[in-house]
C-alpha cells in the first residue's frame, strides 16, 4: 500500500492554509462553543422565542464537528511529517 502524503497526494493550499489556522486554537473553544450554543439556546426557549432557540440550538453538533477536525489537524495533519 503507498503513503497517502506523497506529493502526488499531498494538501490543496487551501486545505493547507486552513489546517494551519484551525491547528492555532485550542480544542476546548470548540467545545465551549457548542456548550454557549446550548445555553443560548436554552435562554431563547425560556423567553419564548422558540424558532430562533431551535435555530442556535443546532449549532452545537457543527462546532462539535469543527473540535473533531481540529484535534484530527492536530494529529495528523499535512504538517506532520514535517517535525
Amino acid at each position: 500500500m503507498e503513503n497517502l502524503t506523497d506529493a502526488t497526494h499531498g494538501e490543496g493550499k487551501v486545505a493547507e492554509a486552513i489546517e494551519e489556522q484551525t491547528a492555532k486554537l485550542p480544542s476546548d473553544v470548540f467545545l465551549w462553543a457548542a456548550l454557549g450554543a446550548m445555553g443560548a439556546s436554552l435562554a431563547l426557549k425560556i423567553a419564548g422565542r422558540k424558532h430562533t432557540a431551535l435555530f442556535v440550538g443546532q449549532w452545537a453538533a457543527p462546532f462539535l464537528l469543527l473540535g473533531v477536525y481540529n484535534k484530527i489537524v492536530k494529529t495528523q495533519g499535512h504538517d506532520k511529517d514535517d517535525e
